[in-house]
C-alpha cells in the first residue's frame, strides 16, 4: 500500500513566480504506467535499435539476466515528457520548450510489462526578460524495485505570453 507521500499528485502553477517559489521541492508524482512490449517494439523500429535484449523474448529467457525483454534506456528518457506533463502544469506562459539535459543515468532495467511512474522536482530556476530557464529532476521508478530506471536532469525554457 502506498503511503500518503507516495500518492500521485499534480501541482498547478498560475505564473512563473509561483513556479519559482517551488524551487527545491517536488512538483508531482504520476500514476503508474505500463511499459508494454508493443511500445518497446515501436521505439525499436523508430530508432532502428532492434537489439535482441529489447525484441527477442525467447533469447532473453535463455541468455538475459532479466529473463525478459527490457525497454531501451532512451525510451525511458523519452517518457520524461509525459511524466512532466502529468506532474505539473505551468500556466501564464506562451510556450515551454526542451532546452537539453544536464545529466542522465539509467540505473536499472525496465522489464517489458513492468509498471513505472515519475517524480519531478524543480532543481534550478533562472528568470530572464523573456521568461525563465529551469532545471527539473525526473526520477522514473519501477514498481517493486528499489533502484529507479532513470534519473534525468531536464532543462526547459518558458516564454512569457
Amino acid at each position: 500500500m502506498e503511503s500518503k507521500k507516495d500518492k500521485p499528485y499534480k501541482t498547478k502553477f498560475n505564473s512563473l513566480s509561483e513556479f519559482e517559489a517551488s524551487l527545491g521541492k517536488e512538483l508531482g508524482i504520476t500514476n503508474w504506467y505500463t511499459m508494454d512490449q508493443e511500445r518497446i517494439n515501436i521505439f525499436a523500429d523508430t530508432t532502428e535499435d532492434r537489439q535482441w535484449i529489447h525484441m527477442d523474448k525467447e533469447k532473453c529467457v535463455k541468455e538475459s539476466p532479466y529473463k525478459t525483454t527490457i525497454a531501451h534506456g532512451f525510451l525511458m528518457l523519452s517518457m520524461c515528457s509525459k511524466i512532466m506533463f502529468d506532474s505539473f502544469e505551468l500556466q501564464g506562459v506562451g510556450m515551454v520548450i526542451n532546452y537539453g539535459l544536464d545529466k542522465v543515468r539509467f540505473t536499472n532495467a525496465t522489464p517489458s510489462g513492468s509498471k513505472y511512474r515519475g517524480r519531478v522536482s524543480l532543481m534550478e530556476f533562472d528568470p530572464n526578460q523573456r521568461g525563465a530557464k529551469y532545471k527539473m529532476k525526473v526520477i522514473i521508478e519501477i514498481k517493486g524495485q528499489e533502484k529507479p530506471s532513470c534519473i534525468a536532469e531536464m532543462l526547459a525554457l518558458a516564454y512569457k505570453k
